[in-house]
Order: C-alpha cells, then structure tokens, then sequence
C-alpha cells in the first residue's frame, strides 16, 4: 500500500494530494488523463471516503485536476502552453494629458441603450458572452429554498408585514459588521445600510457627494453602469489611464487632483477591475485613500467582485486603510447578488462621513428595503457553506476562463491580447487595429452570439478594438463554436 512520508507535519490528504502534484510535474500523470476514482484511492492507499474526496477537492482548488460532471477528476490541460501565442496586454500611456471637455461626458446612456436594444430585437441568443453573470448552475438553489423556507417558517408573515425598522434590518446589519471583520474593515452596524445591489450603493455615494457639474475621476476603461450613473446626475466623469497588472494610475490621478477644483470623487473597482480584471496592490490602496483625504476628496470603492479573486490571503479594500468616523473618506460598497443569490439584488453600503445624507436619500428614493432578503443574506455570509459555495464557485469560473482563453488563442487573429486575471467573471482582449467590436457586435447577433464591444466602457474612442468576453457560461460545444464563429467574423473583417 502507498503511503507518502509521515515526517512531512502535513494532514494525510495534502501529502497525498503532494502526491499526485509532483506525479503531474514529473509527467507521469499527463494533461487530459483521467485521476483514479474515490473507490480507487480508498483501496489503493487505505483511506476514507472523506480523505479521498479531500484529495481530489484539494488537487482541483490548486488547478492541477478538473471534474467533469458524471464522469470523474482528469488532470488539467495547462493553460499557458494554450496561451503561447497570445501577447500580453499592453500598458497604457499613464500619463498622458487629462482635460475636462464638455462634449466628451454626454452620450454615453443613449449609446449603452442603443447597444442594449439591439440585443432585445435581435433573434433568441444561442450563446450570451455579453453579461457578466455567473450562470444559475453555478448557484446552490438547493441550500437557498431550504434556507428560505426555514425562514417562511419562522417568521410567517415576513412577506405581508411592511418593514418595522428604518431602511436597513438591525440582523443584517451587525451581520454585515462582523463579515467586514473578516476582510479588515472594522465598522459600527449602525453605519452600514443596506441597499438594492451594488448599483444603488454607487448612486447614492454619487448623489452625496458631488453636485451637477461636478467631476467624478473614474479608471478607463471601466463598467458602463459608472459612466451612466454620472451623466445621469449631470456630473462629468474625468477617465484616468488603469493598468492592466495594478489598476488606476495614481500619478495621473494625482496630476487630476493638482489641476481639476470641480474633481469632488473618484470611483475604483480595487479588485478585479471591470472590465481589465486588474487588482490594485495593497501599497496602492493605502496611496489612494492617503492622496485624496489629502485633497478632500470622497473615494467611492467598489467591492462587488473581491470575493471572486483566487489569491492565498485576504483581500484588504481600500477601507481599511481610511480613518475611522467623520474623519474617512472612503465609501464602500459591496453586494452579494453576483456571489449569493443574483434574484435577491442585496447590496450593501457604508458611506462614513456621509451617512446621514445617504440615509436621507435612501429613504427619499426607494422608501425601506424588505427584510426577506435582508435576513437571508444575514444567515448566509458567515456560515461554512458559504465559503464553501464560493470555492466551488471560483473553482468552476477558473476553468471556464481558462478555456475560453484557450479557445481565444485557437480561434482569435494573431495579435490579440489578453492578461488572464487570478478570478473573476469575463476576459479583456485588445483585438488587431482594423477591426471594429461595434461592428462586431452587430455581425455577432445576427448569428445568435452577444458581446461586449470596447466602447461601452469609455466615452473616448480608444476601444474600438476591444472587447469583453463572459466566462460565467459552462464550456459547452455551443460556446466553442461561439468563440469559432467570432475569429471568423474578425478576420473577414481584417480581409483575410
């Protein structure tokens, strides 16, 4: 019977799974081969069923095996030998000159309505790599009925009762309080309110404080759903060159804030960035938040997608870096609706020095939130299936991007670039100069295909030729051919 060194101070499942590493490294174990099954390992090194499973669990959170639906474990392809002829992306000019025209901050919700409306009257999708969702399947529906319905069952008039208390249930609240622990954001409970997603939390950062006519910094390129909420409330978003290893370029930001009196905010996404999928070093948070307390300037971070990042340690936002009370200048906001449950909409916010205007606004809008969704969050984020959910969860995104990026390098023109982030839900790809996403966009639907084309994301012209690939669809044949398809459209456009 095979048994690894006991002297190596490692829980039997991770020697054995050290095993099966360096049986993959040496060449023994070859990409595409199928790992013996649960029944194998028990008989062949004399463990449980809960070691065995350990094992392959441990092997496919590193990347060296994936499952395959009613089949078993196969060691995975790598996905830099698939990735050898796509460059990198490129950094941009970070310091290139920053001005505030007046016609260069209109546009852009008539542009994302006119993009969106053409999906609505295309023919049914066959394949959506536009949406950047998880798919349903990658949600527990199971343990959230359960869930659900022990809560109906405690509280049976939860949904014909109006809200007892003001905008945000206490539960949720303390609940959200000792969730920030976790991530090294101590806040009060009283300070947190709840919200309808993510969305609604930036608004309202927005709303609170900058007047028409303001300047709000933001990363470019960046989501679409940013650029809306400024034009919508008459400020003027102020694009600030973004990395695509380290995120927003904080000397050009700097030179924004020398320059620019009317720059009242500046809204980043520290963890992978939408759409670059860059996370921004802990020694840049701390520059970010010192640099605009400096010049009283509010930073409205944007944390919906820390939970997706597959690093070894916790994530700090850049919260945890901002002095405590009135004195702050960071507003967080965060949700669950991409990670929990994408039908509940639960957002929350912690606004600092600005919270008694938010609440004023919150309540002026959108009246209290209902508690249903409140309490199940509350019941979820800390419990151990839920950071078991998100494992899984990561571990199936991981896969997906990866073989979509594989696909991309098999089917994409060359000169195509792409950096593959550590997680999250979609790829950023710089396409050859000559062909157009819009029009590419427009070529793609009339064959059951949505993208994102690069001008959603600026209201410049820079991205023309850059695109926004989902990978929150599973990897089916469909998806394949979707990517196939795109290569063949790019490179008529290209002409050859």
């Amino acid at each position: 019977m095979l048994r690894p060194d006991d002297t190596q101070g490692l829980p039997l499942y991770r020697q054995l799974a050290r095993l099966y590493e360096q049986a993959v490294a040496s060449g023994s174990l070859q990409p595409g081969m199928q790992m013996p099954s649960v029944r194998e390992l028990r008989q062949r090194h004399g463990i449980s069923l809960s070691t065995a499973l350990q094992v392959l669990r441990h092997l496919e959170d590193k990347g060296v095996v994936e499952a395959r639906a009613r089949v078993g474990y196969f060691v995975r392809v790598p996905v830099e030998s698939a990735m050898a002829t796509l460059p990198a992306a490129r950094e941009p000019e970070l310091l290139e000159p920053l001005q505030v025209l007046p016609d260069a901050f209109t546009g852009i919700n008539a542009r994302i309505s006119l993009i969106l409306e053409k999906a609505r009257r295309a023919a049914p999708l066959a394949v959506d790599l536009g949406s950047a969702m998880p798919a349903p399947s990658l949600f527990d529906a199971r343990a959230l009925n359960r869930l659900a319905s022990a809560l109906l069952r405690e509280q049976p008039d939860i949904l014909v009762q109006g809200p007892s208390a003001p905008t945000t249930h206490p539960e949720f609240q303390h609940a959200m309080a000792h969730h920030a622990l976790r991530f090294d954001v101590s806040l009060a409970p009283g300070d947190i309110s709840a919200t309808h997603g993510n969305s609604e939390g930036v608004n309202l950062a927005l709303d609170a404080v900058a007047q028409p006519g303001d300047v709000i910094a933001v990363e470019s390129p960046t989501f679409f759903g940013i650029l809306q909420a400024i034009e919508a409330q008459g400020l003027r978003a102020l694009e600030i060159p973004c990395s695509p290893q380290t995120g927003i370029s904080l000397e050009a930001l700097e030179l924004a804030l020398r320059n620019e009196p009317r720059l009242k905010a500046v809204v980043v996404v520290p963890h992978l960035q939408m759409p670059l999928g860059c996370s921004m070093p802990d020694a840049h948070k701390e520059r970010l938040v010192r640099l605009c307390a400096q010049h009283g300037v509010a930073v409205i971070e944007d944390d919906i997608y820390r939970e997706f990042a597959e690093v070894p340690h916790v994530l700090r936002p850049a919260k945890a870096w901002d002095a405590p009370g009135a004195d702050g200048c960071v507003i967080y906001c965060a949700s669950l609706s991409k990670s929990f449950a994408p039908g509940l909409r639960q957002g929350w916010m912690s606004a600092g020095r600005w919270h008694a205007r938010v609440q004023m606004l919150k309540f002026a809008r959108t009246r209290n939130m209902q508690s249903w969704s409140q309490l199940l969050a509350a019941r979820s984020v800390d419990a151990p299936a839920y950071e078991r959910h998100l494992r899984r969860m990561r571990t199936q995104l991981r896969v997906q991007r990866e073989q979509a990026a594989q696909a991309i390098a098999q089917f994409f023109p060359v000169g195509t670039r792409l950096s593959l982030p550590r997680g999250g839900l979609s790829l950023w790809l710089e396409l050859p100069v000559g062909i157009s996403t819009m029009r590419l966009y427009d070529q793609a639907l009339a064959q059951g295909i949505r993208i994102a084309p690069g001008p959603m994301f600026s209201n410049t012209d820079r991205y023309e030729h850059f695109l926004r690939v989902s990978c929150g669809l599973p990897f089916t044949p469909a998806v394949e051919q979707a990517y196939r398809t795109l290569g063949e459209l790019m490179r008529q456009q290209l002409g050859r």
